[in-house]
């Protein structure tokens, strides 16, 4: 379409998991208006702040717009061409790794990259073609224990029940809040109308949270409880099914009776013990949930950040199974995408324990290691010491655990570079960054977020606006990347695997979008994509398409997995809280997306959201005064923040937003620099873990001052 003063086109919000259809208002080149599309078939019109400040992040004047190298003496920065960058960087990743072995390089992929087409395509054929053992990601922040438990009990780590929110008549949550998330792990736009709806038709929403958070105050009923302690509630739910004998599993499930005798030890009275949740409501919401026509159970961030996270999750899957909710209309259900990237093996199966990390033997999960043990094997001496980082789209500085010492990590590497739009607080290390176009000037399908959602549908949206001169989409950095590192690399690669690769590289992710689509069975065509760029309504989830759909070799549900059965005998070990203890959690708000949407002073301006929130009554046996400057500290770290009095949290607990902490010299982030607070991962410990190698980051002990 020609660029005409106040055009409209529809358009994607990809900053969340939402996924929001937008109609876009485009004058003299930049968006001007964005609102809700109303014939979107997923997001039905809705929209947050964050779609409303979507050409923020095109039209930022900090946002890069060509490759700049950084003075190691002075730190300043210098713009530069493509190819001497791509040189640049192509000569000092492949000479680190020459001299020091594959190990030597380390990568990580950070939470943009899972919402941009070119980086799903070919940012992780970038990462295969380098071929190091020390890959970190976003995953192991905040969603690892999910994946796992859907490879072991499923067969593929993305084979994930969805709630059928649509339908249900029961929804149980734990640790979510889809009012400010949109839905995580679970693309629910729309949320608020989605309850409203579920209200209507007398269903409920019971909601486990430390915070009354946005969710919790809409729900039907709320009940604090102990962060870290879902475990406990979980394991006392299961094991209530099988004492009321209402437990039971489907035919293509083993491990039934493993399972009852797990769970025996985990009694009502024992949860209360560490949550303060009354024993007799853990009873009443097990029986609830079981005795509901169409319920779903569900746990998110608050659950999955925890030590216990896989157990958490593992329990979850239970209550599902084993109420007869999963694979059921209103219940725990699988998707049908158009393009199915667990059944086409667009995305491997995954695996967990394969091998493990040099410095502290922690296990990796599909290729992974836990983002965690990074700072480690940077500083670590030896061989396979990581002595140059390529990052992408990732800002592990603010977003991982013990981030300043990262920090100073990162700073003592041979070499770094990253492909990123900002100098943050993690690329103000790098020595060059490659800045790739926005959401705005690229086309997108949502590979991931289709398999996510809660309705299935389809939508190709081609860019709104063109690229810019001289700039590049990641597809393209990541292509040219692949072929000039490899070329470097010693021994040389053979030519027909320079061949293969380079062949592979070159395919653009719109054309692969179309191959994909016509291989599949939905009838779904990008031509028919193009024609309906508000998307194509596929229908509501589908019930009955277990066993076929399970990726196990043997088509079944493992419901006994020995790794969270033998975690069992830790979760039992851990002592009961002490009262006076406090422990801290973070928080999401509707206009923040981690930390790199900080720098829109549309999504910034009103009222300060970095405080540290903490109960009335916690304040006071302190001394302390609504208002104040406090200094918070853990075994890792201390920050001074100012603190809030709410009634919203359980006494003993505080909790700080995740994202924030800018304001380092060096970053070149005009409007994010003045916003205030600290980043909450100075204080999270990287020794803590849940055993898939998930980063605890919820319930960390704290004293505040």
């Amino acid at each position: 379409m020609a660029d005409q003063n106040g055009r409209q086109q529809i358009g994607v919000c990809n900053l969340c998991e939402a996924m929001c259809g937008l109609l876009l208002t485009i004058e003299d080149g930049q968006v001007t208006g964005a609102r809700g599309n109303p014939d979107d078939p997923l997001s039905r019109g809705h929209i947050c702040p964050k779609g409303v400040a979507i050409g923020d992040i095109q039209a930022d004047p900090d946002r890069l717009r060509r490759p700049v190298r950084r003075d190691r003496t002075t730190g300043a920065w210098t713009e530069i061409g493509w190819d001497e960058a791509l040189d640049l960087v192509a000569d000092g990743i492949a000479g680190v790794v020459n001299a020091h072995g594959r190990s030597s390089l380390g990568i990580y992929l950070g939470n943009p990259n899972v919402h941009s087409l070119g980086s799903m395509t070919h940012g992780t054929a970038l990462v295969k073609a380098l071929h190091t053992p020390n890959t970190f990601s976003a995953t192991s922040v905040d969603q690892l224990p999910h994946q796992l438990m859907a490879h072991l009990m499923f067969g593929h780590q993305l084979l994930l029940p969805i709630p059928d929110i649509d339908r249900t008549s029961y929804f149980l949550v734990f640790g979510a809040n889809p009012m400010a998330s949109n839905g995580s792990l679970m693309t629910v736009p729309d949320f608020p109308g989605r309850l409203r709806e579920l209200k209507a038709r007398d269903g409920r929403m019971v909601v486990f949270d430390p915070r009354r958070t946005e969710t919790a105050k809409v729900a039907t009923e709320h009940h604090f409880l102990r962060p870290g302690s879902d475990a406990w509630i979980l394991l006392a739910m299961v094991r209530q099914l099988f004492v009321d004998g209402v437990a039971t599993a489907p035919s293509y499930a083993v491990g039934l009776a493993a399972v009852e005798a797990a769970v025996a030890p985990f009694t009502p009275a024992l949860a209360e013990q560490h949550s303060g949740v009354a024993a007799e409501e853990i009873v009443r919401i097990a029986r609830d949930l079981a005795s509901s026509d169409g319920a779903v159970a569900y746990g998110r961030i608050g659950v999955s950040t925890t030590e216990f996270g896989s157990i958490c999750q593992w329990a979850i899957n239970l209550l599902n199974v084993l109420t007869g909710n999963l694979d059921r209309t209103g219940g725990a259900m699988f998707t049908s995408p158009a393009i199915d990237i667990v059944g086409t093996g667009l995305i491997g199966r995954g695996g967990h324990g394969r091998r493990t990390s040099r410095v502290r033997g922690l296990p990796e999960t599909s290729s992974e290691l836990p983002v965690a043990a990074l700072r480690e094997e940077i500083e670590t001496p030896g061989d396979g010491q990581i002595r140059a980082m390529l990052t992408l789209s990732g800002n592990p500085v603010l977003s991982t655990p013990d981030g300043a010492r990262l920090d100073t990590a990162l700073a003592g590497l041979d070499f770094m570079a990253a492909v990123d739009i900002y100098i943050n607080e993690t690329t103000r290390h790098a020595d060059v960054i490659l800045p790739p176009t926005t959401a705005l000037e690229r086309d997108h399908y949502d590979l991931v977020f289709h398999a996510l959602a809660v309705r299935n549908t389809a939508r190709f949206t081609p860019a709104a606006l063109p690229a810019g001169k001289d700039s590049r989409h990641d597809w393209q950095i990541y292509r040219d990347l692949a072929l000039r590192i490899t070329d470097r690399l010693r021994p040389r690669r053979g030519i027909a695997d320079r061949a293969k690769l380079r062949a592979r590289m070159s395919i653009s992710p719109t054309r692969m979008i179309q191959v994909l689509l016509a291989r599949g069975d939905s009838g779904v065509t990008i031509t028919r994509l193009r024609k309906k760029p508000e998307g194509i309504d596929l229908g509501p989830l589908r019930p009955d398409q277990l066993p076929a759909r399970l990726r196990n070799r043997d088509r079944t549900i493992d419901l006994a997995p020995a790794l969270v059965i033998d975690d069992l005998a830790r979760l039992t070990a851990t002592a009961a809280p002490s009262a006076d203890e406090l422990v801290l959690i973070g928080r999401r708000h509707k206009q923040d997306c981690n930390s790199w949407m900080h720098n829109s002073e549309r999504l910034t301006k009103g009222r300060p959201r970095h405080q540290l929130l903490m109960h009335p009554d916690d304040l006071d046996a302190r001394g302390l005064s609504d208002g104040a400057l406090v200094t918070v500290t853990s075994r890792v770290g201390s920050v001074k923040v100012d603190v809030q009095a709410s009634a919203d949290m359980m006494p003993g607990v505080v909790s700080l937003p995740h994202g924030y902490g800018h304001g380092r010299e060096g970053t070149r982030l005009g409007v994010a620099d003045e916003v205030a607070g600290v980043s909450i991962n100075d204080l999270t410990d990287p020794e803590r873990l849940d055993v898939s190698g998930n980063a605890a980051l919820s319930g960390v002990p704290v004293t505040v001052s």
